[in-house]
This record gives structure tokens, sequence and C-alpha cells, in this order.
């Protein structure tokens, strides 16, 4: 495995976390302890930050684009990434303008991760219609295909608008946009990332990173097949990062129960408790624990995956801001060094 090519980001929704007092910060302190998150990232030398959308009370975070604009601003080397951007409730036109407008901010550190995200509330925010839910992301990736090229393009759109040799501003400074395609386990969606000739991003959110490698191995046979240039695969992953793995399975925890229990209770899953967390722990791609401990199971997943990416995903509930400053520190100065001793010649 080549090292030098490797890369290490961090992923957050903007969870609503809690102050030193234990009741829930406003939104807008959250957006502002996030900025102060993605600028420790920079300086301990992490490569990406992505940040999800969400349109809910218990994430603060329902436009990523302008919070990664303030980002840019206070930042000098870190990508900066949706994670991801709802492509079938957006539309692709604004979502171009407004990267190529983060582009200009960053010189050039912009990146978009196209998804058809796991929560549905955007689409009666939006006056869409859920019927409509594979339809829309169908026609307006390929939308988006045509205009992260940048120059002129015509278009005629179904359930999007249509164009007629229109190009948009500010022009990309550096055309393609950097664009990935986010999978949470869909070989349907895999083979329409090798189709455009997409990077992918594998969203695990449970289970181990090899229940993930054919999606990996899918990935690379269609671009070979279809006679499209390699593209990097990355993978997500919940986490926390403390001195120890008591203290950091201790940390996370609590606020892990409560936020997915209360998904899992819309959703209509199972018992979740605490050897449900373990389990994830122990046998999951979720990196809990010391640094030793999470650099393993980091390097497990890229082994296996064949990735050249990884994002930890470091907001968890009302996990405070002061532990995920900590577990930014200790992933950027600790665990990728490690890392990439473990993968030193494999």
């Amino acid at each position: 495995m080549d090292i030098d090519r490797l890369e290490f980001g961090i992923d957050t929704f903007g969870d609503v976390t809690e102050g030193p007092d234990g009741t829930l910060l406003p939104h807008d302190q959250v957006i502002r302890n996030l900025v102060e998150e993605a600028v420790l990232a920079d300086e301990v030398g992490l490569d990406a930050i992505g940040i999800g959308e969400h349109h809910r009370e218990d994430f603060a975070v329902s436009s990523p684009d302008m919070v990664l604009a303030g980002i840019a601003t206070r930042t000098s080397r870190i990508r900066l990434a949706s994670s991801v951007t709802v492509l079938s409730s957006e539309d692709p036109v604004r979502v171009v303008e407004r990267f190529s407008t983060l582009d200009a901010l960053s010189s050039g550190r912009a990146e978009l991760i196209a998804g058809r995200g796991s929560f549905i509330e955007s689409f009666p925010l939006f006056g869409y219609d859920l019927q409509d839910y594979e339809a829309l992301f169908e026609e307006k990736l390929a939308m988006l295909a045509k205009l992260i090229q940048g120059g002129r393009h015509s278009w005629m759109g179904k359930l999007t608008q249509s164009l007629d040799d229109v190009e948009l501003y500010p022009r990309l400074a550096s055309a393609p946009l950097k664009t990935w395609i986010a999978v949470g386990g869909s070989p349907q969606s895999v083979l329409r990332a090798a189709h455009y000739g997409f990077p992918l991003m594998l969203a695990i959110i449970g289970g181990p990173a090899d229940r993930f490698a054919p999606f990996a191995d899918l990935h690379r046979r269609a671009l070979n097949e279809l006679d499209k240039a390699p593209q990097p695969i990355g993978y997500h992953s919940f986490g926390h990062i403390a001195r120890t793995d008591d203290e950091a399975r201790e940390r996370m925890f609590q606020p892990w129960l409560e936020q997915t229990s209360k998904i899992g209770r819309e959703r209509g899953w199972g018992r979740i408790d605490r050897d449900y967390f373990d389990d994830e722990a122990d046998h999951g791609a979720m990196a809990v624990g010391s640094p030793e401990t999470v650099a393993a199971k980091i390097a497990h997943g890229l082994t296996v995956l064949g990735a050249q990416r990884f994002m930890l995903k470091v907001s968890t509930g009302r996990l405070c801001h002061e532990a995920l400053l900590d577990t930014i520190g200790l992933y950027g100065t600790k665990v990728v060094p490690l890392v990439k001793d473990m993968l030193a010649g494999s």
C-alpha cells in the first residue's frame, strides 16, 4: 500500500452538543464550535473535513457549504467537503454555483460528496415528492455530472429545469469539481458512481468494514470494464478517541445510545443497548478507543477495502465540544502516524 496516497479526515453532522452545565447548546454556538474543530483538524495535519446536511432539531447544519465557506477563511490546507449533499432535493445548478464559490474562497480545496441521504425531511421541506426519490437522484446526478465540468451546457429536464447553452458563475477555477458518490450499501449506487467515473465514499453506519469489500471491488471492476480511469475509494465510520479504551467507550456510549435510540424509534429498529455498542466497537468498523486501538481498526479497514481515504465521524449526539477537540487532536498527532507505520510496506 502506498501510504503517501492515504488521506485522513473527519466527518461531522453538526450534532447539537451539550455545554459545561449539561444542557444542549443553541444551534449558533454549535456551528461556531464546529468551525473551531475544523481549524484544529487543519492544524494537526488532517487532510479533509466533511459536513453533513440535515433539516431537523438535533443537527445544527442545514447548509454545509455555508459552514465550509467560514472554515475556508480560517484554514489553509484541509480539503472541504459536504458529507453529504442531499442531491435529490437540491438544485444542481445552485450546488455547482455554491461549491465553485467555496472553491474560490479556499483556493481549490472544495469537494462535493453527493448522496441520497439517510433522512427524508428535505423532501417535503423543498416541495419534492418522495415517490420520485430514485428518479430525482438519477436525473440530478446526470445533470450535475455535466455541470461540474465547467463551460457551457444545455440540458433537457423532466423533473429538473432545462438549460439552453448556459454557463455557471463564478467559473470553476479548476474544473472538474472533485465529486464523490456516497453509498450506504446498494450495488446499483456503486455502479452509478462508476458510470460517471466518480470516486466512491462508503458510509459504514454499522457492521465490519469487511462487509463492504465487495462494493469496493465492484467499483474497481466496473470502472475498468467501462474504460474509466481508476478512482479513489474512501470510507466513513463513527468513532471516538481518548487516552484509554475504557475512557473512549465511557465518553461515547451515553450520547451514542441517546441518539441511536431516538433514530431507531423513528425507523423501527430493534433493541439498542450496551451489548450492541460493545459489539460494534469490538467487531464493527466503529473506531472507539485509545490511539493504538483506533489505529489498528482504521488500518484494517483501509486494507480490506483497498481505500485511500478514511473519514472519522467525530460528532455523536450531545458529546461535548471539548471531547471532540480531544479526539481530533489525538487523531491527527497520534493515530494517523500509527496507521502509516502499521501499513508501511504492506
